[in-house]
């Protein structure tokens, strides 16, 4: 019997180390050779995990296999898989029962439904897909998804402080619009996203309007015909608009990933619980002045197990910034340099999520914690022995949910530059502290057409 029990003890400690590990650290083999810019292996990595297909984490397998497929060039085969995961997300916002579950079981045991700037992300690969090949009208349907996703994210979250609107992709629309000839609704587009750059993104994010943005918002109200909106805007910027010629050979819209979004890992506090009247329990931590009342059944005596609580240790996701390696970047075509401006700050967006609902992450893990308490207290007055191999294992199984998207980029930067009929050698320079990156394009100018191009910088300063 001796022998039993010391084999269960042993491996319920196995199972506290594995459990103990990170979303990233289960995936390391794929994350270190998407990292290191082997896509190839990467891709080869995930074909060969058929079971994370179904697994609770599809929606991050299915965007993985997204981008992995965006970077080899595969563009139709890198829209199948972020159409997938762009369904799943919209069936999993009907399933209720699902949501209801999170509360009351570990995380990580649930279906992963994406982060909100993640769905957003979705769509922003697949309209880059289409750019690339040409399909402007299949890129406006994607913009069109991109501004119903916006309409929801504004009708979630009330207060004005939240992350509710989004600059880039607005921006990002009046880009896709311009593109297509229909210079009115990229007129709008511009304007509403330089407005949520001046009123919400300024103090969010620290992010300002590019000038490349305001460049476009005026010629495009030159284009559709708003000479009195030109004149608003040309004061309100302090920019004088001159008409130019097209060049020659069209233009060139350059996409600047900058490095990688942070990745989740998990904190802990220590509460101590602290008895109240009438069924109240206190969670308390001194160190960080928090203090988290729960009401609960006392019974037909009065008494409850969960009273008899004096401590326990609850988990809570947190980002890890990966901070890029390079600071800055700029197109150089003809002798002339192009800077690559900010225009989308997604690390920074996902710590200002994560931060606004963490008090209702708080109360969750509270309540995750109190009703595992409950059920080792009620098996430790049948037997002490077995009451206290539930309690390790429920010490195991508290896990922050440390799931997240990892491949996408910490930040993305853009320009607009013209090109000459014709082949064009573009170069792009990357600057880091110590060493600069440069790498060569060659696009073939056409006039009146628009090209996108974008190109992603792995490269890190942190390591894990």
């Amino acid at each position: 019997m001796s022998n039993l029990k010391d084999i269960f003890v042993s491996l319920i400690i196995l199972f506290l180390l594995s459990s103990c590990a990170s979303f990233y650290q289960l995936n390391y083999e794929f994350n270190k050779n998407f990292e290191q810019g082997n896509i190839e292996e990467a891709a080869s990595l995930l074909n060969q995990n058929k079971k994370a297909a179904k697994s609770k984490t599809r929606f991050l397998y299915y965007a993985n296999q997204g981008v992995v497929e965006h970077l080899l060039g595969n563009y139709e085969e890198s829209n199948n898989w972020l159409e997938q995961a762009y369904l799943f997300g919209e069936d999993y916002h009907k399933n209720y029962l699902n949501f209801a579950a999170s509360y009351f079981l570990n995380p990580n045991l649930i279906v992963y439904p994406g982060e909100d700037h993640e769905h957003l992300m979705l769509l922003y690969y697949k309209a880059l897909n289409f750019l690339k090949i040409q399909d402007f009208e299949s890129a406006l349907i994607e913009c069109r998804r991109l501004n119903q996703r916006l309409f929801e994210l504004g009708d979630k979250y009330i207060s004005d402080n939240k992350y509710q609107k989004d600059a880039f992709v607005h921006n990002l629309m009046g880009i896709i619009y311009d593109a297509s000839g229909d210079y009115n609704n990229a007129f709008i587009a511009y304007r509403n996203s330089l407005e949520i750059y001046q009123n919400e993104y300024a103090d969010m994010f620290g992010l300002s309007a590019p000038d490349q943005l305001k460049k476009d918002l005026l010629r495009t109200a030159s284009l559709a015909g708003f000479p009195e909106e030109l004149d608003k805007f040309s004061e309100e910027l302090g920019m004088n608009y001159a008409s130019q010629p097209k060049s020659e050979g069209g233009e060139l819209v350059f996409f600047w990933h900058n490095g990688l979004a942070p990745i989740k890992d998990e904190w802990s506090i220590n509460f101590v619980a602290v008895k109240g009247s009438g069924g109240q329990i206190f969670f308390q931590n001194e160190e960080y002045g928090l203090n988290f009342p729960f009401f609960y059944d006392t019974g037909e005596d009065g008494n409850s197990s969960i009273t008899d609580l004096t401590g326990t240790r609850v988990a809570f996701p947190k980002y890890v910034e990966r901070e890029p390696y390079f600071q800055s970047a700029s197109l150089e075509i003809n002798n002339y340099y192009y800077p690559l401006e900010k225009t989308e700050d997604i690390n920074a967006i996902a710590f200002k999520t994560l931060q606004e609902r963490m008090l209702e992450e708080l109360g969750k893990g509270l309540l995750r914690v109190a009703l595992k308490k409950t059920v080792e207290k009620q098996v430790r007055k049948e037997d002490e022995t077995l009451g206290f191999l539930v309690g390790i294992v429920n010490f195991a199984s508290e896990q922050a949910d440390t799931r997240n998207w990892q491949t996408i980029p910490h930040s993305i930067h853009y320009t607009r530059v013209p090109l000459k009929e014709g082949e064009n050698e573009v170069l792009l320079h990357a600057e880091g502290s110590r060493s600069e990156d440069i790498q060569k394009f060659m696009f073939s100018g056409e006039k009146g057409k628009t090209q996108f191009q974008t190109y992603q910088s792995l490269e890190s300063k942190v390591s894990f």
